[in-house]
């Protein structure tokens, strides 16, 4: 997934700082390279695509091929069948991975991941400096994913948002209004009050964040809300790529919404964040560098607790619309107030 990689790609700003010559590739899923894209640490990408998610035969070729670079080290974040495949089969002298049951049979080190965050990075960030261990033989200091936008991106992005009468000298703020699934947005309507509140108290011009099959619920989002803030919601102004919503999203003041790739890429363009969490989601690991200032977050646990008590994130998963509906605005709202007073 984007957040996965790009979180993961501070891997590489750790090596390199170790070691300064060292070749250093990244295995990524093809659609994610927008996120890691001219990024100075990394000096080549293979990329995983649909051939090799659907075809044996394919990722068999795939591994070869990496064996045939003769790696010294692979590090494995993700830990699943194909890549767990492609480490074995790579041959280098030093595998790493996280630890479960049966993963000692395929690498040489395996790291029992932590459950609880020590600095405000967060478990996402700490877990994975935690690979690292066995080749500098030392806790790696914090690093923050970082995306590289080329001046012409931000260029155009200016031109885009000027074209559609957007006023660049007027705070601007992008709606995360969606997650990536049902179980991972904010119920609309309650979405729809939020952004009533976001624009009474800031008379922003809004953009929605959403990908072309999520239109109709964007738009139903959009219709829920009240005429003035309609008003200023610039529908048509979202990016057709993914290169291109990053670099609009840099010419905003803040990003709002559901928790996902949208607010891990916000936050590694350093613009602040308000984050929405799903309730069957952990909090710890993924709320990155959060201030309470520049980011913020709120999570159905902080305000029920007594839903959480002596029950796992898995078991929430499967009431998740319940627990949503439950979550309602007026107890996100006064954590919101606090965060649009900077606009």
């Amino acid at each position: 997934m984007i957040g996965d990689v790009l979180t993961s790609s501070i891997l590489f700003n750790a090596l390199r700082e170790k070691y300064a010559d060292a070749h250093l590739d990244y295995l990524i899923n093809e659609h994610t390279f927008a996120v890691v894209e001219n990024n100075p640490f990394i000096d080549n990408f293979i990329f995983f695509t649909k051939k090799e998610e659907d075809s044996i035969k394919a990722l068999f070729k795939l591994a070869n091929s990496v064996k045939n670079t003769n790696y010294d080290i692979v590090i494995d974040v993700y830990s699943k069948f194909s890549s767990n495949l492609i480490s074995w089969y790579s041959g280098a002298k030093i595998r790493i991975s996280k630890y479960k049951w049966y993963t000692s049979l395929i690498y040489t080190n395996t790291i029992k991941e932590s459950s609880i965050a020590k600095t405000n990075a967060g478990l996402a960030i700490e877990n994975r400096l935690q690979m690292l261990e066995p080749i500098l033989k030392e806790n790696s200091r914090i690093f923050k994913p970082a995306i590289h936008l080329k001046n012409e991106e931000l260029i155009n992005a200016k031109a885009f948002l000027e074209t559609h009468n957007i006023n660049l000298e007027h705070p601007i703020i992008m709606i995360s209004v969606l997650g990536s699934g049902d179980n991972k947005t904010y119920p609309l309507p309650y979405m729809a009050k939020l952004i009533d509140v976001i624009v009474e108290k800031t008379n922003a011009q809004l953009l929605f964040n959403f990908i072309p099959k999520q239109e109709p619920d964007a738009k139903e989002v959009y219709n829920l809300c009240k005429e003035s803030t309609r008003k200023k919601i610039y529908f048509d102004a979202y990016g057709k790529n993914l290169r291109e919503f990053l670099s609009i999203t840099q010419h905003c003041n803040a990003l709002i919404g559901n928790e996902g790739g949208a607010v891990n890429m916000a936050k590694a363009l350093s613009i602040p964040t308000f984050t929405i969490f799903s309730p069957w989601i952990q909090k710890d690991a993924w709320n990155m560098f959060e201030d309470g200032e520049t980011n913020i977050s709120i999570h159905l646990e902080d305000v029920k607790p007594e839903h959480y008590l002596g029950k796992s994130y898995k078991e929430m998963k499967k009431i998740s619309e319940q627990l949503y509906n439950e979550f309602s605005p007026d107890q996100i709202i006064p954590k919101l107030n606090k965060f649009l007073k900077k606009f």
